[in-house]
């Protein structure tokens, strides 16, 4: 006689240990569009991170930090820049990445800041995986990003810097 042999089922501890695999750990970081005015017209910093890509100043929020002021701490730290002008809260990415084995879901606020000194010297923070800062123009920068959620929000940014200027 045939015996249907019933598929194991996980115990409870496997099962456990299964869902502590595939559960992600929720993080939260603040970084902004930067922009500023100079004598060549409106300008956007964007730094290199270790991958080689194009994109915003961002970081961990820390104990007791507002979003405000981690953006402005990590821009700091990553380029140098220390006047700066919160304008707005844009948006907010999310996404998941994997860090030294753990599934991380990441928060990012993204902050439209205007860099109020145009001579202000840039300095890559190497410490943090920066290989470049660099300011671009609008078109530059706007190809430079590679993540398709980044280049949304700084499209969402244009719009809010247009929105600030003076009707003529």
């Amino acid at each position: 006689m045939n015996q249907k042999k019933t598929p194991k089922r996980p115990n409870k501890k496997t099962r456990n240990s299964q869902n502590q695999k595939a559960r992600a750990v929720r993080e939260y970081s603040a970084g902004g569009i930067i922009f500023r005015r100079s004598e060549k017209g409106l300008e956007f910093l964007l730094i290199q991170d270790l991958k080689n890509r194009w994109t915003i100043a961002k970081g961990h929020v820390e104990s007791g930090e507002t979003l405000e002021q981690t953006a402005l701490r990590e821009i700091t730290e990553e380029t140098g820049l220390r006047s700066l002008r919160i304008i707005d809260q844009l948006d907010k990415l999310h996404f998941f990445y994997r860090m030294k084995g753990k599934l991380i879901f990441m928060t990012n606020f993204v902050f439209l800041i205007e860099a109020t000194d145009p001579s202000e010297e840039l300095v890559p923070e190497e410490s943090e995986g920066i290989i470049d800062v660099r300011w671009f123009d609008e078109a530059t920068a706007r190809a430079m990003i590679e993540y398709k959620a980044t280049k949304v929000l700084f499209d969402s940014a244009i719009r809010k810097i247009r929105d600030l200027e003076p009707k003529a």
